[in-house]
C-alpha cells in the first residue's frame, strides 16, 4: 500500500488566483472545477468559485485548493499550518523563493541556518505560510 499526502488549501473566493500563482512558481498544470461546472450553485456570486482544484508538477509539487462557500463557516486562521517545500539545490530553491516572495511578508529571510544549507519562511499574498529549505547533510 502507498500513501501520499497533499496540502489542501481553503479560501473564500481566491482559490483560482492562488492556484494560478502557485502554478507560475512551481510549474506543472492547473485543473479546476467551479460550482457552476458541478451544477451546484447556491449563491450566484460564487458560481465561478472553485469547488475542486489542484496544481501538479513533474518536480513533485502538488497542492489542492477550493473556495469555501459563504453558507459554511470559514476562518483562515493564523499559522494553523505551514506548507513545507524541501529542495536539494540551493539555486532552484532560491528561484522558488524569489517567485513566492512577490507580495509576501517575510518572517525569516532565505539564508543558511544551523540546521539547513538554506532556510526561510514567508506568508504569501494569499495568507499561506511557506517554509522553504535545503537540508544540511546529516552527520549523525
Amino acid at each position: 500500500m502507498s500513501v501520499t499526502t497533499t496540502t489542501h488549501l481553503n479560501f473564500r473566493g481566491s482559490a483560482r488566483q492562488a492556484l494560478d500563482f502557485y502554478q507560475s512558481v512551481f510549474g506543472g498544470r492547473t485543473a479546476a472545477l467551479t460550482y457552476k461546472d458541478m451544477g451546484n450553485v447556491q449563491n450566484e456570486n460564487e458560481a465561478d468559485w472553485i469547488v475542486w482544484g489542484e496544481v501538479v508538477a513533474d518536480n513533485g509539487f502538488h497542492v489542492m485548493a477550493y473556495d469555501v462557500p459563504s453558507h459554511l463557516p470559514w476562518d483562515q486562521g493564523r499559522q494553523s499550518f505551514f506548507v513545507s517545500v524541501r529542495g536539494t539545490d540551493t539555486t532552484e530553491t532560491g528561484a522558488l523563493w524569489d517567485k513566492l516572495s512577490q507580495g509576501a511578508t517575510i518572517t525569516q529571510p532565505l539564508e543558511p541556518s544551523a540546521w539547513a544549507t538554506l532556510y526561510g519562511m514567508l506568508t504569501d499574498r494569499f495568507g499561506v505560510t511557506w517554509v522553504l529549505d535545503v537540508p544540511a547533510p546529516y552527520n549523525g
